[in-house]
């Protein structure tokens, strides 16, 4: 996997996402479902917020994550998460630095220990930074798929976002 590459590939799908989303008014998308992470506002805040703490480990960083701030915290519920304009302004300022990060990255396989904390006590866990980086791929189109069924139960009509339909180029024979 080449890891710009995918990255590329995540922003070319999100920005498909972003325009079905630009489409709705806050109500639909605050409106809570029975999938996933509830709403589309939870769940894209959930994903930019989880992309920051991805991209903190790829960074270097091994130590307990501070607590996030209200704009970051993959945890907010329906009604804190962000606006979506002001979602996606922000997300944009990130994937700047996402990506931009991601190519200063010249050792994607040595692993290291990591602190974190979910509930309870922190533990420590082993990792690289392309198995950060791999989750935050897989994570966010996980939960992509779970918003695009929102929209669809919104009645929004979307469009092929796998990465062969974004990626590959189209050649004559």
């Amino acid at each position: 996997m080449e890891p710009l590459r995918c990255y590329d590939y995540l922003l070319a799908s999100r920005d498909r996402v972003f325009v079905w989303l630009r489409e709705l008014n806050d109500d639909a998308y605050r409106s809570v479902h029975p999938i996933g992470l509830g709403s589309i506002a939870r769940t894209m805040h959930h994903l930019r917020g989880a992309e920051w703490a991805y991209m903190r480990r790829i960074r270097g960083v091994t130590g307990l994550p501070p607590k996030p701030t209200p704009e970051l915290d993959p945890d907010c519920d329906h009604q804190t998460a962000l606006p979506f304009p002001r979602l996606e302004a922000a997300w944009r300022d990130q994937s700047e630095r996402v990506r931009t990060d991601l190519e200063s990255v010249s050792d994607w396989s040595t692993p290291m220990v990591c602190e974190t904390k979910s509930e309870g006590d922190p533990y420590f866990y082993r990792a690289s930074r392309s198995d950060f980086f791999t989750q935050l791929v897989i994570h966010e189109a996980h939960h992509r798929a779970q918003v695009m069924h929102m929209l669809k139960r919104l009645g929004v009509e979307t469009d092929e976002i796998d990465f062969n339909a974004l990626m590959w180029e189209r050649v004559e024979p």
